[in-house]
C-alpha cells in the first residue's frame, strides 16, 4: 500500500494539472484572468480521470520565473482555482506552488488536498539563486494547521538546480526521512520533462524501503515498466500533454494510452 488514500493500488499514478500562469506573474492573462484558469485545468482534469490516473496534483508550473516565497496573489489564486475545482474531482489531490513550502502546506491545507509536493531540505545552486527550503517551518505549519494527515513529498534532487550537498543522493534521501520526517521521496531529472538518473532512482529505492519514492519527472511509456520495476510510483505531467511539449493541454489518447501500459504492469 503506498498511501492509504490510494486503497489496494500499487505503482500509482500522479498526474499533473499545470495551472496557467497565476495572477502577479509576467505570464498571467489578464483578460481571461480566474475563470479561463479554472476553465482550462478542468479540461484537463477531466481528461486526466478519464483516463484512469490514480491521483491528480495542481501544479502553479507556468508562473515563470520561478520564486522562493510566493506572492499573496498567487497563493489565493491558486487557492481558489483548486477549490473550484475540487467538486469535479473523483481521486485524491495535491498540490505544489513552486518553490515555497509554506506556500504549498497552506494551499493543501485550506483546500483539503491529500498530499503536497515539494522541496523541503537541502541548498542549492538554482537558477533562482541558492535555494534554502525551510523543512522545520512547513512541517509545523502542517501540524499546527490540524493536517498531519496531509502527506509531504520531499523533491530531494530539485530541477533547475545542482544540490550543493555533497553526500551520495541516496544517502540525502535516508536522511530526510530519518530528520525531516518526510512521507515520501521524489527523484528528478535536472529539468521538468527530463528523467532521473536511472542509476540515482534505484540506489534511492534500495535505500529507501520504509516510505514510498516516485520518479519525478521524465517519465513516458517508454521507460515507465523499468522504473515501476524499483518505484512505488510516478508523477508525470509533460508526457500526457498535447506532442509531449509541457506547456500545452492535456491529450486524453496520450493518457489512456499510458495507463493501459500501466495497468498491464500491475
Amino acid at each position: 500500500m503506498v498511501f492509504d488514500f490510494f486503497g489496494d493500488k500499487k505503482k500509482v499514478v500522479i498526474s499533473m494539472s499545470h495551472i496557467g500562469a497565476l495572477p502577479g506573474s509576467p505570464l498571467y492573462d489578464a483578460k481571461g484572468g480566474l475563470n479561463k484558469l479554472i476553465d482550462d485545468a478542468l479540461a484537463d482534469v477531466e481528461k486526466l480521470q478519464a483516463g484512469g490516473v490514480d491521483a491528480i496534483m495542481f501544479g502553479n508550473e507556468n508562473d515563470r520565473p520561478y520564486v522562493f516565497k510566493g506572492a499573496p496573489s498567487g497563493i489565493a489564486a491558486m487557492s481558489a482555482i483548486v477549490q473550484a475545482i475540487k467538486p469535479s474531482l473523483t481521486v485524491p489531490f495535491g498540490v505544489n506552488y513552486l518553490w515555497d513550502p509554506i506556500a504549498s502546506v497552506s494551499i493543501g491545507a485550506v483546500t483539503g488536498a491529500s498530499f503536497v509536493r515539494e522541496i523541503f531540505t537541502g541548498v542549492f545552486a538554482s537558477d533562482m539563486g541558492i535555494w534554502e527550503p525551510n523543512c522545520a517551518e512547513a512541517s509545523r505549519l502542517r501540524h499546527n494547521l490540524g493536517r498531519d494527515d496531509m502527506k509531504l513529498l520531499f523533491n530531494i534532487n530539485a530541477e533547475f538546480a545542482h544540490s550543493l550537498d555533497q553526500r551520495p543522493i541516496e544517502l540525502r534521501a535516508k536522511s530526510a526521512v530519518f530528520s525531516s520526517l518526510a512521507d515520501a521521496i521524489l527523484v528528478s531529472g535536472p529539468i521538468t520533462g527530463e528523467p532521473a538518473d536511472a542509476s540515482n532512482l534505484r540506489k534511492v529505492c534500495e535505500t529507501v524501503t520504509s516510505v514510498p519514492v516516485f520518479a519525478n519527472t521524465g517519465v513516458n511509456i517508454n521507460n515507465v515498466a523499468d522504473i515501476l520495476k524499483h518505484a512505488s510510483g510516478v508523477v508525470i505531467g509533460t508526457h500526457f500533454k498535447v506532442d509531449g511539449y509541457t506547456w500545452n493541454a492535456v491529450d486524453s489518447d496520450r493518457v489512456q494510452r499510458f495507463m493501459d501500459v500501466v495497468n498491464k504492469l500491475r
